[in-house]
């Protein structure tokens, strides 16, 4: 009697055993052990990745849908502390298009310690990045299999939602610091292909930011990827080609440097500051920061030059030509280009009730980006929503009355963007343009092409009005684009 008491007990153990997991906690499991193995994902310190690749130019393309405008990456460093979720990357990357800061190579060295991100200038100056940026940098900690395998054997993490797609399984991960994700492994070798993460976006609103996995080698008892492919919504913003990685090298020190964990949190963009320099009769410079805007006053309403960047800048520029003529409406917003810090407020001006006048391919874009979610940081068009009214610009476009006259161009084989408009004063001889020319930079790749464009159109400039830099006489550029020609 007493032997089968024994036995019982030994079947209870051994049906125990051999019981399955969760199915949630399954797919883990079987990530960790087509990994290397549950004991050695958590016993690992550092990682170090080295090698190059590309970055996207995310939003800043010649046309909302293009992807080709790249960054090659060289030198590529990437330093994790593990388990102290601090990260330092360390790159060089060159553009492959026409940039304004020349296509001259740049080196980059960017971090995030706990709370704090920071950037590292070129002269050794570290400065907080906003909280927002940190937040999309502490995500990023876990776009790789080890870190996010190793944060979902937390005993407190949250598994959750099971599920098998397309040769995959899934399973969605809430990590002990509260972050989220969906993992998916392969079913058949059941390595990670891929996390998602979801994030805020200006422009886009609520975004999926996914990074592939692929090529799979061993590294120290690990089997670890040496392709990771990000992108944003459906726009490809980083290839890492890995040749290099170490498990618990020397990682050095990942401190967040002291000017920037010293520094008070940015929570948001700064303060808007907006300058108002009358420009002639009825015309208005509104400056005061990087991104500029102009008003334009008509015999029974108003027109606004451009609601860049986001929110708080748009709304305080919409604020300051109400103020300007508090007794005319406020009715239009022309749209230099579809980049993102130049269209980033318009949503705002949907949410005023502003008309949008763009040029006709963008007009896609704008009506897609005016209908996104923004559940995640709801925008001031979430909060108050309002249909879309737009106007749409082929070549040209006059908008006239008794005291006003501007005509709008489209600035053709413009290297930088396809949708560009310029507006013209004829009886001012007054030029707006956005990001074409940039009175006193030290490069001026797309001066000619304007220069172009105005010599097609015949206009007669004694001024330039940029929506960058300040007011400059037009023998400005004519200047740059001559010396340019006889370079």
């Amino acid at each position: 009697m007493k032997g089968m008491k024994w036995l019982i007990l030994l079947a209870i153990v051994m049906i125990t055993g051999c019981a399955q997991s969760p199915p949630e906690q399954q797919t883990v499991n079987d990530a960790a052990s087509a990994l290397g193995g549950r004991d050695k994902i958590l016993a690992v310190k550092t990682l170090i990745l080295e090698g190059g690749g590309t970055n996207g130019n995310l939003g800043q393309d010649v046309t909302p849908e293009a992807t080709s405008q790249m960054f090659t990456l060289t030198d590529y460093k990437r330093v994790v502390d593990v388990a102290a979720g601090r990260v330092r990357v360390e790159q060089t990357r060159t553009p492959n298009f026409a940039f304004f800061q020349g296509q001259q190579a740049q080196k980059q060295v960017v971090g995030i310690d706990g709370d704090v991100a920071y950037n590292i200038a070129a002269n050794g100056t570290a400065a907080r990045a906003p909280n927002a940026v940190a937040n999309d940098r502490r995500m990023e900690i876990y776009h790789h299999p080890l870190t996010i395998v190793r944060a979902a054997l937390d005993p407190n993490a949250k598994l959750s939602n099971p599920r098998a797609e397309n040769g995959q399984n899934l399973v969605d991960i809430t990590t002990a610091n509260n972050l989220k994700f969906t993992l998916a492994i392969d079913s058949s070798t059941k390595l990670p292909t891929r996390v998602v993460s979801m994030t805020d976006n200006t422009n886009l609103g609520d975004v999926a930011v996914e990074t592939t996995f692929a090529d799979y080698q061993d590294a120290a008892g690990l089997r670890l990827p040496t392709l990771l492919t990000t992108k944003t919504d459906k726009y490809p913003t980083a290839e890492i080609r890995v040749a290099k990685q170490s498990i618990d090298g020397e990682a050095g020190d990942l401190a967040a440097p002291a000017a920037a964990a010293s520094a008070a949190p940015i929570p948001g963009p700064p303060p808007p500051n907006v300058t108002v320099q009358e420009v002639a009769k009825g015309i208005w410079h509104l400056a005061g920061q990087s991104h500029h805007s102009v008003v334009i006053e008509f015999s029974d309403h108003l027109t606004l030059i451009e609601t860049p960047q986001n929110d708080v800048r748009a709304l305080a520029v919409i604020a300051k030509a109400r103020e300007l003529r508090p007794n005319k409406p406020l009715t239009h917003v022309i749209n230099s280009h579809h980049h993102f810090d130049h269209s980033g407020g318009l949503r705002a001006a949907v949410s005023e009730g502003l008309t949008i006048i763009t040029q006709s391919a963008a007009a896609p874009y704008y009506k897609e980006a005016i209908s996104r979610p923004h559940t995640i940081v709801p925008d001031a068009l979430a909060k108050d929503p309002k249909p879309l009214k737009i106007e749409t610009v082929d070549d040209e476009m006059v908008l006239k009355d008794d005291t006003m006259t501007v005509n709008l161009y489209h600035i053709s084989g413009n290297p930088h963007a396809d949708t560009l408009l310029m507006a013209y004063f004829p009886k001012e001889r007054i030029l707006v343009e956005a990001d074409v020319f940039n009175p006193g930079a030290p490069v001026s790749p797309y001066a000619a092409n304007l220069m172009e464009n105005i010599r097609k159109h015949k206009l007669q400039i004694d001024r330039i009005v940029p929506l960058h830099a300040t007011i400059a006489p037009y023998a400005d550029l004519v200047k740059v684009v001559s010396t340019r020609t006889s370079d």
